[in-house]
């Protein structure tokens, strides 16, 4: 069984979960990952009007995907390994708009990500 702050979940990130001052902000140390691609989504910007959001990232905008289920779509990012409490630290970082969804990405890898979440996946 691994300890309590060893990493046991996935987390892949296409944004500002990739910035060293949110990373850490949010984990409390700076994450090392790995290339990959999400497959079948389509990333756009969102306004942040959470103030203390704005302040971590530096930006009034922030990258967000939407599902498509469409072959030709795909998204770009890293894949983290973190721990479950990291995890929930990450819940609490993204705003509304986002909702929390598992994938598979390219490389056959399980994975968290933040979606948006009038576009979200029904069954991945």
């Amino acid at each position: 069984m691994p300890a309590a702050d060893e990493p046991t979940e996935r987390l892949f990130s296409y944004g500002t979960l990739q910035l060293e001052a949110v990373q850490l902000a949010t984990f409390g140390r700076r994450l090392v990952g790995a290339k990959d691609i999400l497959p079948g989504f389509a990333r756009t910007m969102l306004k942040i009007e959470d103030e203390a959001v704005v302040a971590t990232s530096g930006k009034t905008h922030h990258p967000i995907v939407k599902y498509t289920g469409q072959p030709g779509d795909s998204v770009d990012g890293m894949v983290f390994e973190v721990t479950a409490a990291e995890l929930s630290n990450a819940d609490k970082y993204e705003v509304a708009a986002y909702r929390r969804v598992a994938v598979t990405l390219c490389s056959g890898r399980r994975a968290w990500v933040y979606v948006d979440a009038r576009f979200a996946p029904s069954n991945q």
